[in-house]
């Protein structure tokens, strides 16, 4: 199955219109004819990552994080991301990424509010309106009865397969009003109050944007960036799967989920 196709299918999910303006995805790296037989699919185009893409023998690389953010005048080994360009591309390996575009449109932020059983749940951010049609960055709305903020940390462990979030504000609290955004949402704390959340569910949060909100009425849980993303990997593996399947081509191309688990441990 040629690479162009496989696009077609992931662009048909999320179209690359959808990204932020200062994000990088699509084909990063590798040939639109390439005949693709193994695709990987992970979170990171990590060193681990990569080298499980070699080992194995795979294609494509499909990740959530761009492993090309910026602009750079030199492929070569002198820097960790000219590394794993030049390993990628000296084994004939494509990667392809899509961040904000899956963020916004089709994937991630649908997914993580239906994970939680939120009801009427709308964009919270709005960034691409089409019509009476708006999407965007996270998803806010309701639980179906009220809940403590304990009893919703258990749940978000549960539902997102973690070991332990971060809690700014009273634990006791009873909300039902819930703002999630996967991913690095300190940015979104502004937002979340506007829709009128008790809770923010999201990632990267520091010390200071947590007691300011706390302050302000909003109990944020940082459940991490990787806690609440890698939900990507399995979501990806099943849409493609479905897709090749429809196509009559679902042995002829192997995917592989490589969840590599949290980068944070705590002791």
């Amino acid at each position: 199955m040629k690479l162009k196709e496989i696009i077609r299918q992931l662009e048909e999910l999320s179209p690359i219109s959808y990204a932020e303006d200062w994000d990088n995805v699509g084909l990063l790296l590798g040939d639109a004819e390439q005949e693709i037989q193994h695709i990987m699919i992970a979170l990171d185009a990590s060193n681990y990552v990569i080298e499980q893409a070699v080992e194995q023998k795979v294609d494509l690389l499909l990740t959530h994080h761009p492993m090309i953010f910026q602009a750079r005048k030199q492929i070569n080994t002198h820097s960790i991301a000219g590394k794993r360009i030049w390993k990628l591309a000296t084994h004939r390996i494509a990667c392809y990424a899509m961040h904000t575009n899956f963020d916004i449109k089709g994937g991630m932020a649908e997914l993580a509010g239906k994970l939680l059983g939120l009801l009427e749940a709308e964009p919270l951010e709005v960034t691409v309106t089409e019509g009476e049609i708006k999407e965007g960055i996270g998803r806010v709305g309701n639980l179906p009865e009220e809940r403590n903020i304990s009893e919703l940390a258990s749940l978000v462990k549960e539902r997102f397969d973690l070991n332990f979030v971060i809690i700014y504000g009273d634990i006791d609290k009873k909300v039902r009003r819930i703002a999630i955004s996967p991913g690095s949402g300190k940015s979104q704390i502004p937002f979340a109050k506007k829709a009128g959340a008790e809770l923010l569910i999201t990632g990267d949060i520091g010390h200071h944007e947590g007691i300011d909100a706390v302050d302000e009425g909003l109990v944020v849980m940082d459940a991490t960036h990787y806690g609440l993303e890698h939900i990507f990997v399995r979501f990806m593996a099943a849409y493609l799967e479905g897709c090749l399947q429809i196509s009559g081509k679902k042995n002829a191309v192997r995917i592989t989920p490589l969840d590599t688990g949290s980068p944070v441990q705590v002791l």
